[in-house]
This record gives structure tokens, C-alpha cells and sequence, in this order.
């Protein structure tokens, strides 16, 4: 494998509708709250990428040191546990990663204020928690709380609040959708790798719950992704409707996952509900935009 591609694997690019998706949606509340700051909407989108690829490299240094990518697992090979990147150039590249997104947040903070400053070392604790230090978010069964709290309340209402100054009520509401369908996204991951992962101490949900658990969280959490936008549109509008269009997507994804027994399917099945927040998440922006 060249350089290039090692690295890119290791960024794990599927994930990154899980960055792009918050900051669209918490723009378009921006703009539905008074207009949109592109400079700050911009950095956040930014920071975001950098948060999420840094906390991908830790994930893969940290899982392999703790033994979690083993031989038998059923997901794409992991950079650090292949031998195709040494732990410490892994860990190099995380703190680069956390060190751009840090950079962001300077000029976040210039803009937004102190809050901004919590919110950006939060995250960045976060990151390295989730499966790195003396207790591992990811090894106590709180991943799927984090991913909903970073990648869904967290990064909704914080790119609302760097361009208005505020984060509006309706960012709140969004934000749990956008929340939900992040976490599902984890969900495939965890279900996927639930042998390998309790062979290594590594207590998810899927572990804990089995796969039926696994397989009732996803369904709860596709069902409130589309129960968030129906009561929006109560009060706002029927075009808060519109990520109602991705259903026929959901209903595939939820099926597929149901199905899937192997990990080429479990991988579809991942992309596919990556690729179900992107549409939701850009469905959800255009009726908040447009309301």
C-alpha cells in the first residue's frame, strides 16, 4: 500500500458525513435564527473534519494497543494493527489533527468568546477518551453517549452559537437528530466488531445488549431521526418535512442491517447509513433553510 492510501484509510473517510452533517444543519439554524457568519461556518466545518480524523487515528492506535483489531476482525484492516503505520506515527498524526482543529478554535474563540474554548478542549478530551487514558469511553459501553453528545448536540448547537452568539432553540431540536443517526452509524461498527471487541474487554452495547439490542437501538434511533423533523414541522412549516424523502433509504438500511451476518455486509451496511445521515442531514438543512 503507498503512503497515501495508508493514511487515508486511516482517516476513515466514510465517517466524515458524521462531521459535515452537524455543521450543515447548525448552519442552516443560524440562518433560520438570523442570518449566517460564513467565516465561523466555515472554521467549524473545519475544526469538525480535523476532530473527527484525529479522533479516527486514535481509535486505531489505541484499539491495537489494547488488542481490539485482532486478526478475526470482520471490518477494514486498521492501519496500526496491519504494521502499516508504527503507534507513533500514529499518535504524531492524531496530535496534528487535534493541533489543526485546535487552530480553528482560536479563531472561533476570537469570534464567539471563552465558551468556544470549552467546547474545543471538551471535544478534543473526548476524542482521546473514547478509546485512549485509564478509562476508555468506548470499553464502558458510553461510546454511542459521545457520539450523540460530539457529533450531534455538541457540534449543532456550537456551529449555531459561533455565528449567532447564541445557540437557538431550534438547534436544539435538530441537533437530536442529527444525534441519532450519527450514533446508528456507530451501531453497525459495534455490532460488527462485538466477537473481537469482548475478546478484548471491550464492554460496547453491542456487547452488552447482543444483537437484538444492537439491532432495537438502530431501529430507535432511525425512528428518532424521523420522529424530530415531524414535530418541527408542527410549528414550522411542512418544509421541515423534507428529510421525510430519505425514508425509502432508511427502510433499505434498516433491512440490510437486519440481514447482515458477514462483515463485507456489516461495511455496506456502514457506508449506507453514513451515506443516510449525509442525505438527512442535507434534507434537514434545506427545510430549516427554506421555512
Amino acid at each position: 500500500m503507498t503512503s497515501i492510501r495508508t493514511w487515508l484509510l486511516a482517516a476513515r473517510p466514510r465517517t466524515l458525513t458524521a462531521a459535515l452533517a452537524p455543521v450543515a444543519v447548525g448552519t442552516a439554524c443560524a440562518h433560520a435564527a438570523g442570518g449566517v457568519a460564513w467565516g465561523p461556518a466555515l472554521a467549524a466545518l473545519g475544526g469538525a473534519f480535523a476532530l473527527q480524523i484525529g479522533t479516527n487515528f486514535a481509535n486505531d492506535v489505541f484499539d491495537a494497543e489494547r488488542g481490539a483489531d485482532g486478526p478475526d476482525r470482520r471490518g477494514p484492516a486498521r492501519a496500526v494493527a496491519s504494521g502499516w503505520i508504527t503507534p507513533a506515527a500514529m499518535k504524531a498524526a492524531m496530535a496534528a489533527a487535534f493541533a489543526v482543529a485546535a487552530l480553528f478554535g482560536v479563531y472561533l474563540a476570537a469570534v464567539a468568546g471563552w465558551p468556544v474554548i470549552a467546547i474545543g478542549l471538551a471535544s478534543i478530551a473526548a476524542g482521546i477518551a473514547y478509546t485512549g487514558g485509564p478509562f476508555p469511553l468506548g470499553y464502558h459501553g458510553l461510546g454511542d453517549v459521545f457520539v450523540f453528545a460530539f457529533f450531534g448536540v455538541v457540534a449543532v448547537c456550537g456551529t449555531a452559537f459561533v455565528q449567532r452568539g447564541a445557540v437557538p432553540p431550534l438547534a436544539i431540536a435538530a441537533s437530536l437528530a442529527v444525534g441519532a443517526l450519527s450514533t446508528a452509524i456507530l451501531v453497525v461498527n459495534n455490532l460488527r466488531d462485538r466477537d473481537g471487541d469482548a475478546r478484548a474487554g471491550k464492554r460496547t452495547l453491542a456487547v452488552r445488549l447482543g444483537r437484538a439490542g444492537a439491532l432495537a437501538e438502530y431501529g430507535l434511533l432511525i425512528a428518532a431521526a424521523y420522529a424530530v423533523p415531524v414535530a418541527l414541522a408542527i410549528g414550522r412549516g411542512p418544509w421541515l418535512l423534507l428529510p421525510l424523502a430519505s425514508a425509502p433509504l432508511a427502510v433499505a438500511e434498516t433491512a440490510a442491517f437486519v440481514r447482515a451476518s458477514d462483515g463485507p455486509a456489516f461495511n455496506r451496511c456502514l457506508g449506507g447509513t453514513a451515506r443516510l445521515l449525509l442525505v438527512h442531514g442535507l434534507l434537514l438543512t434545506a427545510g430549516i433553510a427554506l421555512a
